[in-house]
């Protein structure tokens, strides 16, 4: 078989041209409007600063952050850490950012596993369960959210008092006053516990993944169930017992006019919640159901000529290869439950948009407070992409 030579002087780059100042050379031109949209720029934020700073001058306003370590006197109706109006506005921020984020997180949560389970349904083979979820998702998105959270808030203001208040279970109490739940009397012992648990969770992991690499190499299967029984259950009885923690749960009950004891969802986070959750989850639905029907059919009949129950085939075969196009759209959502939950200030839910709010209110720090504000929500959303990212590139079918 002839064999063409190739001259190795045909592989070189071709010379450069020299740049000519001259207007027909399209690197001069592409180089002037480079520099002119850049000067542009420069101009309006130099003009933009310089009038904020003037106008700020003749008002008499003071600028910087100074004002956080002043005295708040702002009420907060519900906090996760101890807080009183005689503390600092810095402090009444913490309170708005850990609200906010017990919003964005709860409802990451629920609306996920709420979503997945109407996208499963819009596939079932049941006539009413897949109508009734598909009515779902198309009037749930059609409605505006915040309408939604108002009707929410508008049903729990509507329900009776403390008194005629619902018992749907033991300990369990619905009311205007909010929702009242059976819950622990947290100690240090408890925080400890948990902190054990979360060690045990990485300890078992880390050894399933070695059992994983052990096994691939000697084929030799090692049970990793008694590592987790000892690092995920013994470990944190251990520590909560040796540290005498309590095991009486604290059962809410009607004491005077309102409820005593046990964990309290106030009207204001559980319509916030409630609207967050049933709104998001018909999009992710949606998306649930695309990502089960990317997955070739061949892989379903794959797993059925296996004996595999549909159960396992939805849960081994189909859900885990889906999730390769799940997950980047999943992004966004989680995104929007973040930055929707700053609707909250429409129902009176105090979270970091609200205070903000009434603290530049208060001091006229208004640059700042919106500061704040933008650099709390690009802070919880690039949190989130990094981490979605992180998920999708692990998930992701790597080519030999």
């Amino acid at each position: 078989m002839s064999q063409t030579s190739i001259d190795p002087r045909s592989l070189r780059a071709p010379p450069k041209r020299p740049i000519k100042l001259s207007w027909s050379d399209e690197r001069v031109r592409g180089i002037f409007w480079q520099v002119v949209v850049v000067g542009i720029v420069v101009s309006m934020v130099w003009w933009l600063w310089s009038n904020t700073v003037h106008n700020l001058e003749v008002r008499r306003i003071a600028t910087g952050f100074g004002f956080l370590g002043r005295e708040a006197g702002l009420p907060i109706a519900e906090s996760l850490i101890d807080y009183n109006p005689t503390n600092s506005y810095l402090r009444a921020l913490m309170v708005g950012l850990l609200n906010t984020l017990k919003v964005a997180v709860v409802g990451i949560i629920l609306a996920t596993v709420f979503g997945t389970l109407i996208g499963i349904a819009r596939l079932s083979k049941n006539w009413v369960l897949r109508t009734l979820s598909a009515t779902y998702v198309e009037v749930i998105r059609d409605l505006p959210l915040l309408l939604q959270l108002l009707f929410w808030y508008a049903i729990l203001q509507g329900l009776p008092g403390p008194r005629q208040a619902l018992h749907p279970a033991e300990g369990v109490f619905l009311s205007n006053r909010g929702l009242k739940l059976p819950w622990i009397q947290w100690e240090g012992a408890h925080s400890l516990a948990l902190v054990a648990f979360l060690l045990g969770l990485v300890a078992t992991i880390m050894y399933r993944r070695q059992a994983l690499a052990k096994q691939i190499a000697d084929g030799v299967p090692r049970a990793v169930w008694p590592v987790a029984l000892v690092c995920l259950v013994a470990l944190p009885l251990a520590a909560w017992a040796a540290l005498g923690a309590p095991f009486t749960p604290d059962i809410p009950a009607l004491r005077g006019f309102n409820f005593q004891g046990g964990l309290t969802l106030s009207p204001e986070y559980f319509a916030l919640l409630a609207g967050l959750v049933m709104y998001t989850a018909g999009f992710i639905a949606e998306i649930v159901r695309a990502g089960i029907q990317a997955v070739p059919n061949g892989q379903r009949e794959a797993a059925q000529a296996l004996g595999l129950r549909p159960g396992a085939v939805l849960r081994l075969v189909v859900l885990p290869q889906a999730l390769r196009v799940i997950v980047p759209p999943m992004t966004s959502q989680y995104l929007n439950i973040t930055k929707n939950s700053s609707l909250a200030v429409a129902i009176g839910y105090q979270d970091i948009v609200s205070i903000a709010n009434t603290t530049l209110n208060q001091t006229g720090q208004a640059i700042e407070g919106i500061a704040i504000i933008m650099l709390v929500y690009l802070t919880i959303s690039l949190s989130i992409s990094g981490f979605m990212n992180w998920y999708n590139a692990r998930i992701a079918l790597v080519e030999r």
